[in-house]
């Protein structure tokens, strides 16, 4: 396959991708849903088209980025300068179940500490498209500058360094765009009968991170609460306010 052909390949695997996952959720919440969920939203509002309209627009532009990223790191596998790898057996299964917990923590651990950076004074211009969703939708999970997407999708370059097989490479992209687009979804979808577990409360929930674009300066976290736990960075209202948006979605 030429080069041409592979790069408009990996854009359509990615443009696909985000609208059957974002539009899914989107057309279920904001459309089939939202005259029987509508008092079970976090912010009762419903964004206009204009905001929509931006997002997808945003979200497109961010995608050719990661798109981009996907065939860099396809030509420097190439030429033999990551340790990207296919064969399973290689490592064995210890390892490749070891990295795929490896690399959602590395991403967690990544995406905290480059979002926190992106709200110095001297960098939240590059993170002000992301946050002009004060009221946030499952297209909202990508609408970045394209200096943010850049470095959101910054995380890859590990395989520069370690061992990752393409199918954890593949599996922890879905994932991150499944959380993604669940974190900007507008509807707390984590029950409280899971985030009340020992297991749960590691994960973040919808109102975790629509309180971030509420206020802020506060819940910086991806998938887990161990970073804003030990930077004292959760909301202090965050744990009440999940609870009033859990009750309402899930009626108790």
């Amino acid at each position: 396959m030429n080069t041409q052909k592979l790069i408009l390949l990996n854009l359509a695997i990615n443009l696909i991708r985000y609208f059957l996952i974002a539009g899914s959720a989107y057309f279920l919440f904001y459309v089939v849903m939202k005259s029987k969920w509508a008092n079970k939203k976090i912010q009762a509002k419903y964004p206009d088209s204009k905001q929509i309209k931006s997002e997808i627009k945003n979200s497109i532009i961010s995608i050719f980025i990661f798109a981009f990223v996907g065939i860099l790191i396809y030509a420097l596998n190439k030429l033999g300068f990551t340790q990207v790898y296919q064969n399973i057996n290689k490592y064995g299964l210890i390892y490749f179940a070891f990295s795929i917990v490896f690399l959602l923590f590395f991403h967690d651990t990544y995406f905290y500490w480059s979002h926190r950076a992106l709200h110095h004074p001297k960098l939240i211009r590059f993170h002000l498209t992301h946050h002009h969703s004060h009221n946030t939708t499952p297209f909202t999970s990508f609408s970045f500058h394209p200096v943010e997407a850049l470095t959101q999708t910054g995380f890859v370059f590990i395989v520069l360094f370690i061992p990752i097989n393409i199918y954890v490479l593949a599996l922890v992209m879905l994932w991150q765009m499944f959380f993604n687009v669940a974190g900007h979804l507008g509807f707390e979808v984590f029950h409280k009968k899971f985030h009340n577990t020992i297991i749960g409360k590691q994960f973040n929930t919808v109102t975790h991170h629509n309180m971030h674009h509420r206020y802020t300066n506060h819940n910086f976290g991806l998938y887990f609460s161990i970073w804003d736990r030990i930077m004292k960075t959760n909301h202090k209202e965050y744990e009440q306010q999940y609870n009033i948006n859990a009750n309402k979605m899930y009626n108790q």
